[in-house]
């Protein structure tokens, strides 16, 4: 074909004879040539129709070429096109480059084609899972976010909204919304469970307050009651906020309630132990008592400090204190009889101006407030209690010296006892009891000084002075010391006096020579008794204490109360005695002259007989 072009341009005949015939087109050609031979056409037609052969061949190749070549173009536009999407797949992705790389060996555009094609498909079947797993976590974060921040909550339709930004479809990218997501769902687990908390705290605080737990919960949020679903719950900062402020508000009014129930459970208390409330009474509210020494924290009892409760409460102290008013007389005389014996106990003189007659006598005419008046009497109870002691040790030192009394007085009887030696049933008792006796009362003058120190020790520490039963304690020491001390004088003398019987008795014998006759001895004995019958002999008698006032220039001797019961034969005799000291040497001298003249003088033919 090409030597026929060739030909077509001018060649000579040499020329296109020279066109090989063993091509399909020289054939043609030759047998064309050979049928205008044939019918005679002239050289120059054959050049012209070769010619105009030539340029229709020329136009159909050039459109041939001209098809290859535009799709040649379109291959490589389509090659180009997914070369630049495979590259974005690639570094959107952000899967390893060399693995989507195109083979360059291959060299024909459809090849290249055919290798990119399968690599491009994988590639975008990956970016679709890339964007629904992207899709997915953001639309979990945007949930969350809209619960957290409660205001896009509302307006949260819950629909997955198209990923807009799909530049980024990396692992690294889904790890960071990841990381976002975890962290977003344990910021929600720790508010959830913060809620959970103070809903709990809250309707703990209502039930003991008596309040209505889901109407104090739905003024903080509807979701707080009444849903069982986490996700239904609202955990936004503003129900956080209004929970700890309900939780303030509670506290605060439970913190009010809690003073003001104490205060009136005191006032019960008070009530009952002045009332004497029986058990029964007092276990209706005895939860409500046990408000009294608790702290806010430990009072958690259901509807403890409700309305209700408190109400009922101060009805009852409104009531108790209505009842306190008709029987203040009897709990006043009853607070009295108590600091009476007290005081009893202790040998203390109560207040005489709360003296029972002047007690119902300043409540009759209303001068006075029985409850003032009965407060009154406690602190002075109060006041003894805590006398009584301050005066224990020296009460203890009494009772002993008078239970040292009490063998002393035995002693005595035990002594005048002429049968104490028989050897009758618990005679060897009686002389146990009389040896421990006598050590014992060798021991009083020394009880009876140590005695008198402790009281002045304790006058001089409070400067007031030591009544018993309203006598001086000292007074009553000294006295004794006197009287022992007399005691002891009259024992000397008796002694005297035997002796001198026994004179006069030897001289008698001397001088008339005989004994003196039973009657008269008899009569000398009947004198001897009747001299310590009357307290001059030998016989003992317990000094009687001596009362002293302050101020009082005359001490006056008086019985205490406690000897008239345990101690009577101390205290018998009530009289008066002079303050001075007994002159114990005109007594002995004067005792003893009339002692010796009355038992002289009794028999008529006595020497000293006086006429």
């Amino acid at each position: 074909m090409g030597e026929m072009v060739m030909a077509g341009y001018g060649l000579d005949k040499a020329v296109r004879a020279s066109v090989s015939f063993d091509t399909p087109c020289g054939a043609l050609l030759r047998e064309l040539e050979q049928i205008w031979t044939e019918i005679g056409e002239r050289e120059q037609d054959k050049d012209r129709m070769f010619l105009e052969l030539e340029t229709e061949c020329m136009r159909v190749y050039r459109r041939k070429v001209d098809s290859a070549s535009a799709e040649r173009a379109q291959l490589r536009q389509s090659l180009m096109a997914k070369e630049a999407e495979l590259k974005a797949l690639v570094a959107s992705i952000g899967e390893n480059t060399t693995r989507f790389k195109v083979n360059e060996k291959h060299t024909s555009l459809k090849d290249q084609l055919a290798a990119v094609t399968p690599l491009l498909e994988e590639l975008r079947a990956k970016k679709e899972e890339r964007i629904k797993q992207i899709s997915n976590v953001q639309s979990q974060i945007e949930k969350i976010k809209a619960q957290i921040s409660d205001h896009g909550y509302q307006n949260y339709d819950g629909c997955v909204k198209q990923l807009s930004d799909d530049h980024d479809l990396s692992t690294r990218r889904i790890s960071d919304l990841q990381m976002q997501l975890r962290n977003l769902q344990k910021e929600k687990s720790d508010r959830l469970q913060k809620v959970f908390i103070y809903v709990d705290e809250v309707h703990g605080l209502c039930a003991v307050l008596g309040m209505d737990f889901a109407e104090t919960v739905k003024e903080v949020h509807p979701s707080l009651h009444g849903t069982n679903s986490e996700n239904s719950t609202n955990i936004s900062d503003g129900t956080l906020e209004g929970l700890t402020q309900t939780i303030l508000k509670l506290k605060a009014e439970k913190k009010t309630r809690v003073l003001k129930l104490q205060e009136i459970v005191e006032k019960l208390h008070k009530l009952w132990n002045l009332m004497e409330s029986a058990e029964q009474e007092r276990r209706q509210f005895a939860k409500v008592a046990a408000v009294l020494g608790s702290s806010e924290e430990e009072i958690t009892s259901p509807g403890i400090l409700s309305l209700e409760t408190i109400q009922e409460t101060k009805e009852e102290v409104e009531r108790l204190t209505k009842q306190k008013a008709s029987r203040m007389k009897e709990l006043v005389l009853k607070k009295r009889l108590e600091l009476e014996a007290v005081c009893r106990n202790a040998h203390m003189e109560p207040d005489m101006n709360t003296a029972p007659e002047k007690i119902i006598a300043l409540i009759d005419s209303g001068l006075v407030d029985p409850c003032e008046l009965l407060s009154s009497i406690e602190v002075q109870i109060a006041k003894a209690n805590e006398e009584s002691l301050t005066r224990k040790d020296i009460m203890e030192r009494v009772d002993k010296w008078l239970s040292a009394c009490d063998e002393e007085t035995w002693l005595e009887e035990y002594n005048q006892d002429d049968n104490r030696y028989s050897a009758g049933r618990g005679a060897h008792l009686n002389l146990k009891r009389a040896e421990k006796a006598r050590i014992l009362v060798h021991k009083i003058p020394t009880m009876i000084d140590n005695l008198i120190a402790k009281t002045f020790a304790w006058e001089d520490e409070r400067n007031v002075p030591f009544l018993y039963d309203g006598v001086r304690l000292v007074a009553i020491l000294e006295e004794q010391k006197l009287r022992r001390a007399q005691r002891e004088e009259d024992k000397r003398r008796c002694r005297d006096q035997k002796k001198l019987q026994s004179l006069l008795l030897k001289e008698k014998e001397l001088i008339f020579g005989s004994k003196p006759s039973p009657r008269k001895t008899n009569s000398f004995n009947r004198r001897m008794s009747n001299h310590h019958s009357n307290g001059n002999g030998t016989g003992f008698m317990t000094p009687v204490p001596r009362r002293v006032s302050a101020g009082s220039a005359t001490p006056e001797l008086l019985i205490p109360r406690s000897y008239s019961g345990r101690y009577n034969n101390y205290f018998k005799e009530n009289r008066r005695l002079t303050a001075a000291p007994l002159n114990f040497s005109a007594v002995s001298k004067e005792d003893s002259m009339s002692s010796f003249a009355s038992i002289s003088g009794s028999e008529p033919d006595s020497p000293l007989y006086l006429h």
